[in-house]
């Protein structure tokens, strides 16, 4: 796969549409900030970020050239513990 290729696949934009439809039937009584939807977007990314740098970290501690679900698994354990206080 060629870096063109893999720039045509990478989306640019957060899909706010989707994320307002999801609030609006999960939560219609909450009045949103009109970009709410991106704060959530990039909360969402930064997780996902620490998760991947964590399971990295795991899976170098085990001596594992492979991340695989156990890493993933116990770093989000340890995210999901640092982020409720």
């Amino acid at each position: 796969m060629t870096f063109s290729e893999v720039r045509k696949q990478i989306k640019w934009k957060a899909p706010r549409t989707f994320l307002k439809r999801v609030f609006k039937r999960q939560k219609p009584h909450l009045r949103l900030e009109t970009c709410a939807d991106l704060l959530v977007h990039l909360n969402c990314l930064l997780f996902v970020h620490r998760l991947a740098e964590e399971s990295r970290t795991n899976a170098f501690e085990n001596k594992c050239g492979v991340i695989n679900k156990d890493h993933v698994l116990a770093a989000a354990k340890v995210i999901l513990k640092k982020s409720r206080g």
